[in-house]
């Protein structure tokens, strides 16, 4: 996956079982190379047992900015054509499924919770009844950085958030929310802005989550 330069290096390190279900894409990684910068399978959350039901399916480009840390049983799928965009720090919690048909990004420090999903497509063509209009197959999601996403949230297709944004438990997301501002709390199915003036305290946390997510 990598020229001999960088896999020398060993960039990637994966952490028990994953199965592998296509490789003919791309893995990029833009930014200095470090030993084990991108986890797969990490056990950084409770519980700390795998199911073994992690798969990669990589027809696309995965493009990681820096250190990135995905945990167990994660299933990831990028479809050619398709980008996944991780930012320094992203993480994908435990039971994360991704699905990415067009366009994903999370920027530095998006923290997705476990049990979430991001999925970019509506998967079958659907269209307005009256209208005969058919709504968009494909999309766009972008996460700003310092975006918390608590556990079993949807992001769905067309779902942009603002840097500094809380997303509440079983939530569903599938717009753009980046004209609410910063330090908000998103929440409900489908979201909207619940609170201002809210965030998580990141700098009280970073030392914690750098010792327990970093591979030194």
């Amino acid at each position: 996956m990598f020229p001999f330069s960088t896999a020398i290096k060993l960039p990637v390190f994966f952490y028990g079982k994953i199965r592998f279900s296509n490789l003919d894409g791309e893995m990029i990684i833009d930014a200095p190379i470090t030993k084990g910068m991108i986890g797969f399978g990490q056990h950084f959350e409770f519980p700390s047992t795998s199911k073994g039901t992690a798969e990669l399916f990589l027809q696309g480009k995965m493009i990681c900015k820096g250190n990135v840390h995905i945990g167990k049983d994660v299933c990831i799928k990028i479809i050619k054509g398709a980008v996944l965009e991780m930012g320094h720090m992203a993480c994908f919690g435990s039971d994360v499924r991704v699905v990415c048909t067009n366009k994903i990004k999370l920027g530095n420090w998006a923290g997705i919770g476990y049990q979430s999903q991001l999925v970019d497509t509506n998967s079958h063509p659907m269209f307005n009844t009256e209208t005969r209009e058919n709504y968009p197959l494909h999309g766009e999601i972008e996460l700003g950085s310092y975006n918390a996403v608590s556990n079993k949230v949807s992001i769905m297709l067309h779902t942009k958030t603002p840097n500094n944004c809380v997303i509440a438990s079983n939530s569903l997301c599938n717009k753009d929310y980046s004209n609410l501002g910063e330090n908000i709390l998103l929440g409900g199915i489908p979201a909207k802005k619940i609170k201002d003036n809210f965030n998580r305290d990141w700098e009280s946390e970073k030392e914690i989550l750098k010792q327990n997510k970093i591979i030194w």
